[in-house]
């Protein structure tokens, strides 16, 4: 194996290998080849991880919001200094475009500025009361929060839960995905670059199954953040069962986009072709299956194909590539076979591309598109999470709305309508946690995620992210008793 550079976990301000002196290797998508050595945490490490956030929580606790925020400021600094190394991170590590992950980046930095600002206003509130009486609501942190990070977006997920935990006042252990740890490192000395307090934030790397199964069950731990599947978030819950943790959760989803014969196919194709195929598919908002009406169906393959078409797809770090590799060998593999397995089951390939010899080294999925799909085909019914647009057609008479609600997901929806009352009344029997109607916007200011079936507990982002991350105490005096 050639000489790949070795990184350290962030434990208590120190930066430090695995007791066990265990390493594990993280690859470039695109090439296959090795790409850095980070440590394999055990128990033991984990443990330290709690202990030294736990210590670091009074004080970080006692400091004024605007001191908190200071800190949340700085670490917005560090983020755009260094934005150009951690981009080339994500480029190298996960596969994605060198200028997206350069935006998200700078994202990464806006969300820390976002969460610093919105909770000077979020901490308390009166309640109304008789005369002689006060009763308020005092919101406060709850303490070690457990953030584990998917391996989609590893940069701006970290931003997400990480600012919305911090500027409340909760203190962090971090496990970043697997695949991904170099990259989420690297983020972790940016951050601590801001001269926050030892322990106030620590980094441990290593697998789900253990290092991961490790923090989630720790006794002291107070909440954990969770992006993931709905499977490991099921166990995520089991582990947090024994102590009662708070869990905010977003998981799985298979995304229902509604078209109708009225839809402007061409800013559809706009708005979601970029979301199908950007990142490769890998977005939790995403869309999962499209159900468009028999009258414009040939018409939306036809404008999704030219989409497709026109995409870039190469090397992650060079000018002008749209996309590049999926993050591993294994989720090509899993993309692949959901393919095979719906032209066995009387689907189409609409569209694909051949790979190129480069691309066949890597984990590339070339943008494909699946015609004459049915609901009940098992690519129709899982979430396949990569650059593959699953179609169905319907028609007239057919009970859209229960095909769109007939998931084990409810995390969003899309609507295609120029219909405005048809639109809100389909959002309203949607059982999702978001429906976006002829757009796909999100913003700073607002949550993302759901209580719905299995994709998720709770919300990030916005004001309601931030919620998450704290306890409400009531207080209550009779002040004519003074």
């Amino acid at each position: 194996m050639p000489d790949i550079k070795s990184y350290q976990m962030l434990i208590g301000g120190r930066w430090v290998d695995a007791e066990s002196g265990e390493t594990f290797v993280t690859v470039n998508p695109a090439t296959q080849e090795p790409l850095a050595r980070v440590p394999k945490a055990g128990d033991a490490d984990v443990d330290k991880a709690v202990k030294a956030a736990r210590k670091a929580f009074p004080a970080w606790k006692a400091l004024t919001q605007a001191q908190r925020n200071e800190y949340m400021y700085r670490i917005a600094a560090a983020i755009r200094e260094n934005a150009k190394e951690l981009a080339t991170c994500e480029a190298l590590e996960h596969g994605t475009p060198y200028n997206d992950a350069f935006g998200v980046c700078m994202g990464a930095a806006g969300k820390f500025e976002y969460a610093a600002n919105i909770a000077l206003a979020l901490m308390g509130i009166q309640i109304p009361m008789e005369a002689g009486q006060l009763s308020y609501f005092k919101r406060g942190p709850l303490g070690v929060a457990a953030l584990v990070i998917p391996w989609n977006f590893p940069i701006i997920m970290l931003a997400v839960k990480a600012s919305a935990a911090l500027a409340v006042g909760n203190t962090c252990v971090i496990k970043p995905p697997s695949v991904n740890s170099m990259t989420d490192l690297v983020f972790a000395r940016v951050i601590q670059s801001a001269g926050l307090p030892d322990g106030v934030v620590n980094v441990i790397t290593g697998s789900g199954e253990t290092t991961g199964m490790s923090l989630c069950s720790h006794p002291d731990v107070d909440v954990i953040g969770f992006t993931g599947s709905s499977e490991t978030g099921q166990n995520v819950l089991r582990y947090a069962a024994a102590t009662v943790k708070k869990c905010v959760m977003e998981l799985g989803g298979n995304n229902p986009v509604l078209v109708y014969p009225d839809a402007d196919l061409d800013a559809l194709v706009g708005v979601l072709g970029f979301r199908q195929f950007n990142n490769c598919g890998q977005h939790c908002s995403g869309p999962g299956r499209y159900y468009v009406h028999e009258k414009v169906y040939d018409a939306f393959l036809r404008k999704l194909a030219a989409f497709a078409d026109s995409i870039q797809v190469g090397d992650p770090l060079a000018e002008g590539t749209f996309m590049g590799p999926v993050v591993s060998k294994a989720q090509q593999r899993k993309i692949e076979d959901y393919v095979v397995g719906a032209v066995a089951e009387g689907a189409r390939v609409y569209y694909t591309r051949e790979k190129t010899p480069e691309q066949e080294k890597g984990s590339y999925v070339m943008p494909t598109i699946v015609s004459d799909c049915t609901h009940d085909m098992r690519i129709a019914r899982e979430e396949v999470f990569g650059p593959v647009a699953v179609v169905i057609k319907w028609k007239d008479g057919d009970d859209l709305i229960g095909m769109a609600n007939d998931s084990e997901y409810g995390l969003c929806a899309h609507v295609w309508t120029k219909n405005l009352q048809l639109a809100l009344q389909l959002a309203d029997e949607l059982n999702v946690g978001n429906v976006f109607i002829n757009c796909q916007t999100l913003t700073e200011e607002q949550s993302w995620g759901t209580n719905v079936k299995a994709s998720g507990l709770g919300r990030e982002g916005g004001v309601e992210g931030l919620k998450e991350f704290t306890d409400l105490k009531e207080i209550t005096v009779d002040y004519k008793a003074f």
